[in-house]
């Protein structure tokens, strides 16, 4: 006859095989369930492997992954040559007793603070949230496009590494990490630059290398310079560092150096923050003369020069334009860049290109928020870079990419020639859309989602000279463009007279 225990757990455990919960795991859970419900009294005496296992019609491997697991949670006691008992955990918190008057406000926690806080202006938000099926953003890589069973290999590699764990466990680097001469080897070859690794951090995301810079450089009430359309993340940093910012022209050569020149003076600029490459976000690339200009002008009225260059691998005609941190040499200039947009999101890293001083002082910065960064993932990257396989997948995704710009092209010719203008850029994932006659962006959008389109606000540009989009198109396969374009076409024009 089967034991009290055994008929208890043969009648209480289900398992199934699941991707998402191994069998040993569930098996594991509803135990602990059981003895937390009495139904396992503290030392009673579990069945053997052998016996759990036939008794389950498990493999006797699983049975032990069951006991270990119930053991490291302190749910059992594994005794030598005696058996399996159960045990209670020792309460590591003791209750807290309530005041006899309002215990029933003690049944949900408090939606709101006890204490004075304001909430912070400049951060709020700009996350919108939709159903609809097809979405248009500023500008975002389509993940479909990354192999997925590399990526797994990949890291499923770097995790069985035996330096991994010497690599957590180390309190601070001694030396430039295999990572760091990778990346500086890379950048030196696809950029221009001459850096060695003491010149550069990585980081979590451009945001994330913004932020560490606005903190460095800016006091309240410091004059940051902006494009009179810039990014709103980037505007919103230098808000919350406690900027004061100003704008200053754009057109199709780029930021207007020369309306600086005319309206500011030496030490009364802070920074002036660019997208060199392709400006955000009327994809325009800042003429050579107005880069060394801007160059010159920050030498003499010592300000620094900020640039971000967010999409500089997906370049489809001709080189791309050498990044202005590459021809300075009067160390003016902080760039931001990005690597791995070819990649998933997780494998992608932001990083900063600066004199050795500033980047001494962004690592002190960077070991408060983020210590060690994730070192699977740098590991991955610099073999990656050592391999050459991102500069493979880069050109790989770039066909793709182009080939889509072009449909992309082909359908606002059919379908906006009478209402919009635009400029093929010579890379970039987005397109700079104006319309004409002008019409409410924000109406556009609120027809686009009753027919299952989502245009989200911050790719909304409207005021009374100017009415546009920025239009993403890298997410979007060719049938999907085309359906995305005749949507916009048919919300634009309801909204005629």
């Amino acid at each position: 006859m089967n034991s009290p225990v055994d008929d208890i757990l043969k009648s209480l455990l289900y398992f199934e095989k699941s991707p998402n919960t191994s069998i040993y795991i569930q098996i594991a859970q509803q135990i602990i369930n059981a003895i937390q419900r009495g139904y396992l009294a503290e030392g009673t005496a579990l069945p053997g492997t052998r016996k759990f296992s036939a008794l389950l019609s498990i493999n006797r491997n699983t049975a032990v992954a069951v006991y270990d697991e119930l053991a490291s949670q302190g749910w059992v006691e594994v005794l030598a040559n005696k058996g399996t008992f159960v045990i209670m955990p020792e309460k590591k918190t003791a209750a807290i007793k309530g005041a006899s008057q309002g215990l029933e406000a003690l049944k949900s926690y408090p939606k709101i603070s006890g204490f004075p806080f304001q909430p912070s202006f400049h951060l709020a938000s700009t996350e919108e949230f939709s159903v609809c099926k097809y979405v248009i953003n500023d500008g975002q890589p389509d993940l479909r496009l990354h192999p997925t069973h590399q990526f797994s290999r990949w890291y499923s590699a770097s995790m069985k590494r035996a330096s991994l764990i010497s690599k957590w466990n180390q309190t601070q680097e001694k030396s430039h990490t295999t990572f760091s001469r990778q990346l500086c080897n890379y950048l030196n070859a696809t950029r221009g630059f001459h850096i060695k690794p003491q010149n550069i951090v990585s980081t979590r995301s451009t945001e994330m290398s913004l932020y560490i810079i606005s903190q460095l450089l800016i006091q309240k009430n410091d004059i940051v310079l902006v494009g009179d359309l810039s990014h709103y993340k980037s505007n919103m940093i230098f808000q919350q560092a406690g900027a004061t910012i100003k704008t200053i022209p754009v057109d199709a050569h780029g930021i207007d150096v020369d309306y600086i020149e005319k309206n500011y003076t030496r030490h009364s600029i802070r920074s002036v923050y660019v997208c060199a490459h392709r400006q955000y976000p009327t994809t325009v690339t800042l003429s050579a003369e107005r880069r060394l200009k801007l160059l010159q002008l920050a030498r003499a009225y010592e300000f620094a020069i900020i640039e971000d260059d967010f999409d500089y691998d997906f370049q489809f005609d001709g080189s791309a334009m050498v990044p202005m941190a590459s021809a300075d040499g009067q160390g003016v200039v902080i760039y931001l860049g990005r690597l791995g947009q070819s990649f998933f999101p997780s494998f992608q890293i932001g990083f900063v290109v600066a004199p050795e001083n500033i980047i001494n002082e962004a690592k002190n910065y960077l070991l408060l928020l983020d210590r060690q960064g994730d070192l699977i993932q740098k590991q991955i990257l610099a073999e990656l870079i050592d391999e050459g396989e991102i500069h493979r997948l880069i050109k790989k995704n770039s066909t793709v990419y182009k080939q889509r710009r072009a449909y992309l092209f082909d359908c606002l010719h059919t379908h906006f020639q009478e209402y919009a203008t635009w400029k093929v850029p010579a890379g970039g994932l987005a397109v700079w859309l104006c319309f004409e006659p002008k019409i409410s962006l924000i109406k556009l959008a609120e027809k686009a989602k009753t027919l299952d389109l989502f245009l989200p606000k911050t790719i909304l540009y409207q005021n009374k000279n100017i009415c546009a989009i920025r239009l993403g198109y890298g997410h979007l396969n060719e049938k999907e463009i085309e359906t995305v374009i005749n949507i916009l076409k048919q919300s634009y024009e309801a909204l005629l007279p």
